[in-house]
C-alpha cells in the first residue's frame, strides 16, 4: 500500500496513527462510483473506520463531517493529492467523470482551508 507509506503512518481524515488496532486501508479520494480511477494518485491512507463511514461522500463533505467530530484532516495534503490526480488525468486522458469530480472537490476544499 504505497498510499499508506506516503501519508506517514496516520489516517488522512482523523489523523490517528496506524497500529494493530487502527488498521490502514486505501481510500479513493474521488470514489469509484463518481468516476474515480484506481490509480495511486486517487488513493489516500485511511483507517478502516473513516474509510467505511465515509462511503461515497465527497472529500469536502467528509472534511466537514470530520471537523464536526473534532478531527482536523490535512486539507492542504488532500488538495495536493487531488492536484496530482488532476495532472495524471490530463496526461493519461479519458476519465471525464473523474476530471469533473476532481475540479469540484478542489473548489470546495479550497473554501474549507
Amino acid at each position: 500500500m504505497r498510499a499508506v507509506q506516503r501519508e506517514g503512518g496516520a489516517c488522512v481524515w482523523c489523523r490517528r496513527p496506524f497500529s494493530d488496532l487502527v488498521v490502514p486501508t486505501t481510500d479513493h479520494l474521488v470514489p469509484r462510483v463518481r468516476g474515480g480511477p484506481s490509480w495511486l494518485e486517487n488513493e489516500v491512507a485511511a483507517c478502516r473506520r473513516c474509510n467505511g463511514q465515509r462511503g461515497h461522500a465527497g472529500a469536502a463533505d467528509w472534511v466537514r463531517e470530520c471537523r464536526g467530530r473534532g478531527w482536523e484532516p490535512d486539507v492542504d495534503h488532500l488538495l495536493a493529492v487531488l492536484g496530482d490526480l488532476e495532472a495524471a488525468v490530463a496526461q493519461r486522458g479519458g476519465q471525464r467523470r473523474a476530471r469533473e469530480a476532481v475540479q469540484a472537490q478542489v473548489r470546495r476544499l479550497r473554501r474549507l482551508r
